[in-house]
C-alpha cells in the first residue's frame, strides 16, 4: 500500500496564491534557450526583457502594447524615452531596461565595425549604421573617421536636425577629418520617414563635402542613407 502525504491547509493556499505567470516567464525563458531567439515573436522577446522591471506582475499585455504602437522590437527599443512613456504601464524602470538593451545593440555592432578595415567588413558596416540611427526620429549626420589602412578612428554625430532636415557645413566635416588625421570618411545618415532613398539635397550635400575634402587629401568613401525600410549606398548609386 503506497502511502500519499497531503499537504496542509497552508501549502495548499500558498501554491493556489502563486501567480499564473510565473510559470509562463520559466516557459518563456526555456524556449528561449532550447529554440533561439529567432523562435519567439517581437513581443515575447519584449517580454523577456521586461520581466527585471516587473518583478510581480503579468508583463504580457504591455509588450504587445507596444509593438501595437510602434511596429517591431527595434523600433520599440529605438523609440524616445518620452514616447515610449505614452503607452500605460511605461515608466523609468520600463524605459531603462529598454534603453539598455539599445545600448548593447549598439556597442555589439560597433565592436564588429571597430575590430578590422571597415572596407573588407561592409556588411557590418551597414548593420552598425541601422543599428544606430535607422529608428531615430529625426534626422542626424554621422560620420565615420577612418586611417590610411581604413580602421576606425573616430565615430561622431556631427549634426542633428528636424524630422525631415539636418544641417551640414562641409567645411566642419573636413575641418574635423583635419584634427583627427583621418585620410578618409564615411558619411551616414538616417530618413525618419524609412524611406533612404537619397533627396536631391543629400546629393548636393555629399557632392559639395567631396569637394572640399578631395584637395586635403581626404576621401569621401560612401554616404549611406539609412531608414526602417532599408539602406541606400550614393556611391552603389554612382551619385558620388
Amino acid at each position: 500500500m503506497r502511502l500519499v502525504a497531503e499537504a496542509s491547509p497552508e501549502v495548499e493556499s500558498v501554491r493556489a496564491a502563486k501567480p499564473h505567470y510565473h510559470g509562463h516567464r520559466q516557459r518563456l525563458r526555456e524556449r528561449l534557450l532550447k529554440a533561439g531567439v529567432e523562435a519567439l515573436p517581437d513581443y515575447e522577446l519584449l517580454e523577456l526583457v521586461l520581466f527585471r522591471a516587473f518583478a510581480q506582475k503579468d508583463v504580457k499585455p504591455l509588450p504587445k502594447a507596444l509593438i501595437a504602437k510602434f511596429g517591431s522590437f527595434a523600433e520599440v527599443i529605438s523609440a524616445p524615452a518620452k514616447r515610449l512613456e505614452e503607452v500605460e504601464g511605461v515608466g523609468a524602470a520600463v524605459v531603462a531596461e529598454l534603453k539598455i538593451v539599445e545600448a548593447a545593440a549598439r556597442r555589439l555592432a560597433r565592436g564588429e565595425v571597430s575590430q578590422r578595415p571597415v572596407l573588407s567588413s561592409w556588411s557590418s558596416v551597414l548593420d552598425y549604421c541601422r543599428t544606430a540611427m535607422a529608428f531615430a526620429d529625426k534626422e542626424a549626420l554621422r560620420v565615420l573617421f577612418l586611417d590610411k589602412k581604413n580602421q576606425l578612428i573616430a565615430d561622431e554625430v556631427q549634426q542633428t536636425g528636424t524630422v525631415d532636415h539636418t544641417p551640414v557645413y562641409p567645411r566642419e566635416v573636413v575641418k574635423r577629418a583635419l584634427e583627427l588625421s583621418a585620410t578618409a570618411v564615411i558619411l551616414v545618415h538616417n530618413h525618419p520617414s524609412g524611406d533612404p532613398t537619397p533627396s536631391r539635397a543629400d546629393i548636393e550635400m555629399t557632392q559639395a563635402i567631396v569637394a572640399v575634402a578631395r584637395p586635403l587629401g581626404i576621401a569621401v568613401h560612401d554616404h549611406i542613407i539609412v531608414g526602417k525600410d532599408g539602406h541606400a549606398s550614393l556611391k552603389g548609386l554612382r551619385l558620388i
